[in-house]
């Protein structure tokens, strides 16, 4: 269930921040959407956890605040693997990376398992 709401969440993200954000966030077909959304769950889910063991003594400096340059640097990284998306430029990733991690708390609490 969490790889699925993880996902979702991406995919969620995706899609709301390309209606807010229309200049920066623009995907040609639902399946640019999808393949973009499946790449960045699992950057998030295996590439982010080793960026993050890398980059400790940097986000313990910075009193944790690096790792939101982690986390846009992951959804760049999407970018440039994607063709038929564009995230802009460094902020814009780091809108949409914030908005992932806001996702997936709320689809998180709302499909909580006991």
């Amino acid at each position: 269930m969490k790889i699925a709401i993880r996902l979702l969440s991406c995919l969620l993200a995706i899609l709301l921040m390309s209606e807010v954000l229309p200049e920066h966030i623009q995907y040609e077909s639902l399946a640019a959407l999808i393949a973009a959304g499946t790449i960045l769950w699992l950057a998030n889910s295996v590439i982010r956890p080793l960026i993050k063991l890398i980059t400790l003594p940097l986000t313990i400096l910075t009193l944790g605040l690096f790792s939101l340059v982690v986390n846009a640097l992951m959804v760049m990284l999407t970018d440039l693997i994607v063709p038929g998306i564009s995230f802009g430029n460094f902020w814009s990733s780091l809108a949409l990376a914030l908005v992932v991690s806001l996702i997936q708390v709320i689809l998180g609490r709302v499909f909580k398992e006991d």
